[in-house]
């Protein structure tokens, strides 16, 4: 691809980024990227933008909200390009967060054969995992899935 000019269009930021021109309009609404406005009204992206779309695609995928994701951005500078020690500090403040996800994962993993296999998630019919109930007072839900451990 040849290269980009300092100042990008949507357009060519979503060919780009490979992300939806609408999802970058949605993503400006909620302050996550800027644009700013050509003389004929046309959104123009300063081009670190595709750096910052990239970022949020990422975050996005492991589970991020745009909340957290524009709480990250808005730790960049918006003076210059961030650089890698930039990113470097915005990812090592997720890095508990990741960790808990992947945590929830495995776990979800090792108990879901179990629970899918019993089919009551918990339910007053389980003789296996949960007689009379027990783990009904721990709250609503798949509490095996949630992280409940059953009686041994």
């Amino acid at each position: 691809m040849p290269v980009l000019p300092d100042r990008i269009t949507i357009g060519e930021l979503a060919a780009r980024s490979g992300v939806a021109t609408s999802a970058l309009r949605f993503y400006e609404e909620r302050r996550l990227i800027s644009a700013e406005r050509t003389s004929g009204n046309q959104r123009v992206y300063p081009r670190p933008t595709l750096r910052r779309v990239a970022f949020i695609r990422a975050a996005q995928e492991v589970g991020l909200t745009l909340d957290e994701i524009g709480q990250a951005l808005s730790a960049l500078p918006t003076d210059r390009t961030p650089v890698k020690r930039d990113w470097e500090r915005v990812s090592l403040a997720w890095r508990s967060r990741l960790d808990e996800k992947i945590a929830d994962l495995e776990r979800l993993r090792k108990n879901l054969t179990g629970c899918i296999g019993c089919g009551c998630l918990s339910l007053k019919t389980c003789r296996l995992l949960n007689r009379e109930d027990r783990i009904a007072t721990n709250g609503a839900g798949a509490r095996y899935l949630l992280g409940d451990e059953a009686d041994a």
